[in-house]
């Protein structure tokens, strides 16, 4: 089986020793991403902040891996509550085109962070 790590040069770098998607064929496997910029820094305190950079960070992984959101297939998505998962929704409307992908949402012990989302994408057949 061929793999290999896909990382997005404007990305949040990996929390520990993964990598932020692996390729094989045409599946993308991202990691969990959470709401932090290139450097690591979270981005804001608030959910809905927190949830479009995680949705950012997935896209750009996405992208350079030469696909598109519209070729995300299924997400988890990881919340601190669910008292968020109303805000979670209407975000996740904005952001991904419908058919929207199959999905988990289920609650998690996350540490400072109040969203993570993990994806798997279709990416178009390779040239050559």
């Amino acid at each position: 089986m061929d793999k290999e790590a896909v990382t997005a040069p404007d990305g949040a770098p990996p929390a520990g020793p993964y990598s932020p998607a692996i390729r094989t064929g045409n599946l993308l496997f991202v990691s969990g991403q959470g709401p932090f910029d290139a450097d690591g820094n979270l981005v804001s305190a608030d959910f809905a902040g927190q949830a479009r950079a995680v949705f950012d960070n997935i896209a750009r992984i996405v992208r350079a891996a030469g696909g598109d959101v519209d070729g995300i297939v299924r997400i988890g998505a990881y919340l601190r509550t669910l008292d968020d998962f109303a805000e979670f929704n209407a975000i996740m409307r904005e952001v991904l085109p419908a058919p929207y992908p199959a999905r988990t949402t289920i609650p998690a012990d996350l540490p400072g962070f109040l969203i993570e989302v993990d994806a798997v994408a279709v990416l178009p057949d390779r040239a050559g």
